[in-house]
């Protein structure tokens, strides 16, 4: 008797992607100003929650200052808390 070969797997051809800027740093955009909210607004669900860094495209340090520009419009009464 032969003995059985097992057939290998084949891993699936990895895709290289080039790597995309954020639209704030496309922009050169040092600050996210929270009176901004044709911005803003698109960064949030339709229940007032804010978008992933993966779901928005965002880098992590724009992200951050997304999040706080967010909060700085939800305190100042111009953007809600929740829907």
């Amino acid at each position: 008797m032969k003995p059985v070969k097992k057939q290998q797997k084949r891993r699936p051809a990895t895709i290289v992607r080039e790597q995309t800027q954020c639209r704030f740093c496309r922009e050169k955009v040092k600050y996210v100003d929270y009176k901004d909210l044709e911005v803003l607004s698109k960064l949030l669900t339709n229940r007032g929650k804010i978008f992933s860094r993966k779901r928005s495209g965002n880098c992590a340090s724009c992200q951050r200052k997304v999040s706080l520009a967010i909060k700085r419009a939800r305190y100042m009464g111009l953007l809600p808390f929740c829907i």
